[in-house]
């Protein structure tokens, strides 16, 4: 026991902190478990990526199948990403700023995502407008096609989503409170111009944070994609199913051609999140100053 909890005093830093050969071992350990399963395995993907060289990496880029599933993801996020941040800022504001009945059943539905394979949500979605589906038989009578095509694919992309714009803004919004919005509206700001002039500029971070975690996901996209999709070839096609197909049929330097695009998006993602930690921690810490 040291001196100091001898004497009944608080322990100072050097009581709490742990030998230094413990931080050194557990630094190694986190270092070691970093290279094993993210540093090597995206070195390898570039490394195959490239190993016919570049004329071959972007042949394969630039094939016609691999640009439809790139035209087909980037449709797929353009419109759920945005989609998911009208609801996610509706829904953090109605969360954060009202008490109101079923507002527990929302934060569940919020969170219905995270807690369902996205093979089964995809398997919800055949069951709905699958031929045998619930609306199989009227959508078959008006011709529109929901699977097998970008329809499907598109609502398969907003489910697996719709969480991350809204889990993040939250907690948020929770804790910044509600008497500046108040504020504004006792003098005589509009419910618009207190969103645009006061939540907004309150939350500009968060939400590009949820925003970037969000299309990241959707370009990602795998399981439930998968199943509505139809694995149609130039047509239903993302840029992971395609890289599923390419690996299949033992074509794997354009397999890891398309998939070193998404490792690319995933370094980016990276980027932008760790500038946006950074900025919000920033925004925090002007705050708590202010108060």
């Amino acid at each position: 026991m040291s001196t100091s909890s001898r004497r009944g005093e608080l322990p100072t830093v050097s009581d709490v902190l742990e030998p230094a050969w413990v931080r050194w071992v557990l630094l190694a350990v986190a270092l070691a478990f970093l290279t094993l399963f993210l540093f090597v395995p995206l070195v390898a993907v570039f490394t195959e990526a490239l190993r016919k060289g570049w004329q071959t990496y972007v042949e394969a880029i630039v094939d016609e199948d691999a640009i439809s599933a790139i035209k087909l993801t980037l449709i797929a996020a353009g419109i759920a990403v945005p989609l998911n941040l009208v609801f996610g800022v509706a829904a953090s504001w109605a969360v954060a700023k009202f008490e109101f009945r079923g507002k527990s059943l929302l934060l569940t539905l919020i969170d219905l995502p995270f807690s369902v394979s996205p093979v089964i949500s995809g398997l919800i979605y055949v069951l709905l407008f699958g031929a045998q589906g619930w609306f199989g038989e009227w959508l078959m009578a008006r011709d529109i096609k929901i699977l097998f095509a970008v329809p499907g694919i598109v609502l398969a992309t907003i489910f697996i989503t719709f969480p991350f714009v809204a889990r993040e803004l939250i907690p948020l919004m929770q804790a910044q409170g509600s008497e500046e919005e108040e504020a504004a509206v006792v003098l005589g700001a509009s419910g618009w111009q207190t969103f645009f002039r006061v939540t907004l500029p309150n939350i500009k971070w968060g939400l590009l944070y949820g925003v970037i975690l969000c299309n990241a996901r959707a370009m990602g996209e795998f399981g439930a994609v998968s199943v509505v999709s139809g694995h149609i070839r130039g047509e239903t096609n993302t840029m992971p199913l395609q890289v599923e197909i390419l690996y299949n049929e033992y074509n794997f330097v354009a397999a890891f051609a398309v998939a070193s695009l998404l490792a690319l998006l995933a370094l980016v993602t990276l980027a932008l999140k760790s500038f946006i930690e950074w900025r919000l921690h920033e925004s925090r810490a002007d705050d708590s100053t202010e108060h």
